[in-house]
């Protein structure tokens, strides 16, 4: 049984949201068909690579030519790649699902402005107007934009709580 559907927040049903109820439930629904898909594909491809795996290291005393297992080598290696690619859109899909629950989908996170339509059914997860997407790359590239608080373990930025102990590693005890 599905998990139960999680209510489109009041700011988009009051009109206080960048797009209509009815447009974010229709993107809720196609981000959640494309994370069940993609999950699907992720552990089909993690058990054909796992199946497919020679026994014991490549090119050793199993019988198996160099040439073959250079190849098999460069599938797994692919394959990784593939998952990896899979793993960040996975990512960026929990992503614009929280951002619906916190009402904040089809916002751009750097300008603030309205996402339009288009680009949103093109892709369900931007987080970016093109013109945003556009100055983010002419500056860093094709790194990912992440919010401060996406980045790290706690946002990057150092935490400090009751319980934390400092540990040296020096063997001097001074």
């Amino acid at each position: 049984m599905p998990p139960k559907a999680e209510p489109i927040p009041k700011s988009y049903a009051n009109g206080g949201g960048s797009h209509s109820a009815a447009f974010i439930e229709k993107q809720r629904q196609r981000l959640l068909d494309l994370r069940d898909s993609l999950v699907d594909s992720m552990s089909g491809m993690t058990r054909d690579t796992i199946r497919n795996a020679p026994e014991g290291s490549e090119a050793s005393g199993s019988g198996q030519h160099q040439g073959d297992a250079g190849s098999d080598a460069y599938d797994r290696d692919f394959a990784l790649s593939v998952l990896a690619k899979e793993q960040d859109a996975l990512y960026e899909i929990e992503q614009a699902l929280r951002r619906i629950k916190g009402g904040t989908y089809g916002n751009c996170e750097i300008s603030e402005r309205k996402i339009p339509i288009a680009r949103l059914e093109a892709i369900p997860f931007a987080r970016l107007t093109v013109e945003c997407q556009a100055q983010w790359e002419k500056e860093y590239g094709n790194r990912r934009f992440r919010p401060s608080n996406e980045v790290g373990f706690s946002g990057g930025i150092p935490q400090e709580d009751e319980d934390s102990v400092t540990v040296s590693l020096d063997d001097d005890d001074d």
